[in-house]
């Protein structure tokens, strides 16, 4: 259990911050007493976000699949001198784009931001929070999409996701030891921006694109993300663990048989040695 006034004071950071799940975490996170580092790669929507927090919270700018600007974030943040006790690895893309027709600066930039965005995330800002005493906590947010088999309309999507909760699952192993808990976020479909993630693409995976907005139906149709806030916080208050915020009634079983498969495909070639149990 975690005594959530150990965070009053101290100082949070989100990556893609600016609006949709992110802006939730970096609301939530101030409402806690934190001062939150607003981190997008949009700079003047990063500056509105931190601005209405208020709070003492701060607009960063940076493309999180860029290694070394993540480590110089981690720089601009040891300089205001009140370590790092709380980071949200949130940062993440929409891509509509299959696997084997996937053109090359879509498979880069999916699997650059939603996959190493978050170790690149992880490799330059945890050391921060190592020298930083207090409680610590690490969220990563993955996708339900992680939780089922990654095929339908979305498969290249689906596949980053997966290995994003993988990511989120080793660094909660790697964590473990320094004390700093961890939370793995899986949502579902929510009312945000993600279908035109394309708007702010750099110019490394192919530049800016803008969608047809006759396409946001879908998401726009669905339910605000700041439903989850509560079960996120507490979560972070339980000590972390998985949290998957599912927003339809597919999702779990789909889970279920799937898991249900692979259990059914083991086979225990286990090597019988005079300490295997009989």
């Amino acid at each position: 259990m975690t005594d959530l006034t150990d965070f009053q004071n101290k100082t949070a950071l989100v990556t893609g911050a600016a609006d949709g799940i992110g802006k939730v975490l970096a609301e939530g996170l101030a409402s806690l007493g934190m001062q939150v580092g607003v981190l997008d790669i949009r700079r003047e929507a990063a500056e509105a976000t931190a601005d209405q927090i208020g709070n003492g919270a701060f607009a960063l700018t940076a493309d999180v699949s860029d290694r070394e600007a993540m480590f110089e974030i981690a720089d601009q943040v040891r300089v205001r001198g009140n370590g790092l006790s709380f980071l949200w690895i949130n940062a993440g893309v929409g891509v509509g784009a299959k696997l084997i027709d996937g053109k090359q600066n879509a498979v880069e930039w999916g699997f650059g931001v939603n996959v190493l965005g978050a170790i690149w995330t992880a490799q330059a800002l945890v050391p921060v929070m190592r020298q930083t005493e207090g409680a610590r906590h690490v969220g990563i947010t993955a996708s339900s999409a992680a939780l089922r088999a990654p095929e339908g309309d979305f498969p290249l999507y689906a596949t980053t996701k997966h290995c994003t909760f993988a990511v989120a699952e080793a660094l909660a192993g790697e964590l473990r030891s320094d004390n700093i808990d961890t939370t793995i976020l899986s949502p579902g479909l929510f009312n945000t921006d993600i279908w035109d993630a394309a708007r702010a693409r750099p110019d490394k995976f192919g530049g800016e694109r803008r969608m047809d907005p006759s396409i946001s139906g879908y998401w726009r149709a669905a339910q605000l993300p700041d439903i989850m806030w509560p079960h996120i916080e507490k979560t972070i208050a339980a000590g972390g663990g998985y949290l998957s915020c599912v927003t339809d009634f597919e999702t779990k079983p789909a889970f279920l048989q799937r898991a249900e498969r692979i259990a059914n495909g083991m086979v225990e070639l286990v090597a019988e040695t005079d300490e295997t149990p009989r």
